[in-house]
């Protein structure tokens, strides 16, 4: 029976990794974009994603499969979200505020969409230059 209790925190555990670069890719993976702009096709829907949650002000659905395998685990799940259990109550003590949340769904766009601007400005220039090669 410990072994199980093991691997589930070790699940658990290993899901708080997944989440947490998740909500970091959110946030700022249009900046990978402009390495790798294939990788787009995955960011804008992550990123979405991010934003809906935020603006929402809904919980993420891994923060109660987080604490459903901390509780098979033998320890205790935690009340709230992901951001608010371990980002917000280290900068925050007080803990996540509705104005705060949008804060963090208006970061999320703004980052997003100053990369995703600037992205498609160098590509209207480019085709530009295409289409006018002499000019």
């Amino acid at each position: 029976m410990e072994r199980f209790r093991v691997i589930y925190r070790w699940l658990a555990d290993a899901l708080l990794v997944f989440h947490l670069c998740f909500a970091i890719f959110a946030g700022v993976g249009a900046l990978l974009v402009l390495r790798w702009p294939r990788l787009r096709w995955v960011h804008v829907p992550v990123a979405a994603w991010g934003a809906l949650i935020m603006f929402g002000g809904w919980i993420c659905p891994l923060t109660p499969l987080e604490n459903a395998l901390r509780r098979m685990g033998g320890e205790a799940g935690y009340q709230g979200g992901f951001l608010e259990h371990y980002i917000i109550s280290v900068l925050y003590p007080a803990g996540l505020t509705r104005g705060l949340q949008i804060g963090i769904g208006l970061f999320v766009v703004a980052v997003n969409g100053f990369v995703y601007g600037r992205m498609m400005m160098r590509a209207r220039q480019r085709r530009a230059q295409v289409a006018a090669p002499g000019a």
